[in-house]
């Protein structure tokens, strides 16, 4: 689908997406540094709009193998979360962005050879009280913990 044709998408109807909230053994938090809009320049844990006719659990295994280079097959549904943002994947004017976010608890080693996607700039583990006092994650990525 062209950008445009996404766009008028983005600005009549949510999305709905699913959100990983990985954490390893010693219970840190893995978060990529978004360079693509919406929650551009920040930190934010990865997810992924679900395709027509996918179901969650394989959206979630291709979603987690896109974003981290490894599928997730075991993950727990947390809750269901609104994600709206003011501007869209183009930076359009006028057109806001709504996630409708299904968000998934798993685990994963720090170990694991994580291979991060075009989206990330950078992926890192972090501990729960850090990413709740840093201004650089994202209020909705935060929201998971408080």
């Amino acid at each position: 689908m062209n950008d445009e044709k996404f766009l008028r998408i983005v600005d009549a109807t949510p999305l709905v997406s699913i959100d990983l909230i990985v954490r390893n053994e010693h219970e840190e938090v893995l978060l990529g540094w978004r360079v693509n809009r919406p929650a551009q320049h920040s930190w934010f844990v990865p997810g992924g709009r679900i395709r027509k006719n996918e179901r969650v659990k394989e959206a979630l295994q291709r979603i987690s193998q896109r974003e981290l280079g490894v599928a997730i097959a075991d993950a727990k549904l947390v809750g269901v979360f609104d994600h709206i943002y003011d501007d869209n994947f183009l930076g359009a004017a006028g057109v806001n962005t709504h996630y409708v976010v299904l968000g998934f608890a798993a685990k994963l080693s720090s170990q694991a050879a994580i291979t991060p996607d075009e989206q990330h700039g950078e992926i890192k583990w972090w501990r729960v009280d850090d990413l709740l006092a840093s201004a650089n994650v994202h209020e909705n990525t935060k929201a998971y913990f408080r």
